[in-house]
């Protein structure tokens, strides 16, 4: 039973894994990466719910009884690439924020901020 389901274990797995990443660390490269890691696994999940055994492409054909719904794959290949311009745009934004900070840790800019004020 347990390993029937591996997919879904794989999936909170990696899930944990992202939180886990973003939560304890305060270095702003690695919260870019655990975002990714909790990306993958959500991707993972919705690709293994779609999947039906038996199932084929949606195209009408003789003797097919049984068809996969496209639509769950268009739209994580369309997350995909939302998710890779977004981790573009979160690198960007910690390359800038080292420049201006001098640094990407979380504790050393939140208290530079606070001597600022």
């Amino acid at each position: 039973m347990l390993l029937g389901h591996y997919n879904y274990w794989i999936v909170i797995v990696l899930m944990m894994i992202g939180f886990y990443i973003v939560i304890a660390h305060g270095n702003l490269i690695k919260k870019i990466v655990g975002l990714s890691i909790f990306q993958t696994s959500v991707f993972i999940f919705y690709i293994s719910m779609a999947k039906i055994d038996g199932g084929t492409a949606p195209i009408l054909a003789e003797g097919i009884e049984q068809y996969s719904n496209p639509l769950p794959h268009v739209l994580i290949l369309t997350a995909i690439v939302v998710g890779i311009a977004t981790t573009a745009l979160g690198l960007a934004l910690a390359v800038r924020i080292k420049e201006a900070y001098g640094s990407i840790e979380e504790e050393e800019i939140q208290n530079k901020d606070n001597l600022d004020c």
